[in-house]
């Protein structure tokens, strides 16, 4: 499952740079389009300013990601009621609507495949 780098390198500086995150932030509260349509999303906010950085990568890299990166979350977890809950927020995974054609596209009308 290999992701293009720059989406790491991206959300490294993201999280420690509170700049960007307010110019991702500022382009998210702009955006004239649907929050749950998550593509669309990132495809219009996140991914420009990502570009900007000089660190750009795709809706796939960075769906990759965030699966990597919760399955790495979920693995090997001691559940330890005193411990906070993860607060890692993702732009694809679990949040808004899917837009997966394939899903429509697995049986033609009438029971024939493609």
């Amino acid at each position: 499952m290999a992701y293009s780098i720059n989406v790491e390198k991206f959300f490294e500086k993201y999280n420690s740079d509170e700049e960007l995150r307010k110019r991702v932030q500022s382009a998210v509260d702009m955006y004239p389009g649907s929050l749950e349509i998550r593509e669309c999303l990132v495809e219009d906010t996140l991914l420009p300013i990502a570009e900007s950085e000089g660190l750009p990568f795709t809706l796939e890299d960075l769906r990759k990601y965030e699966t990597r990166l919760k399955m790495s979350k979920s693995l090997d977890v001691e559940i330890d009621p005193d411990e906070p809950e993860d607060e890692t927020i993702y732009w694809l995974i679990d949040r808004g609507w899917t837009n997966d054609e394939s899903i429509f596209k697995s049986a033609a009308p009438g029971g024939a495949e493609d």
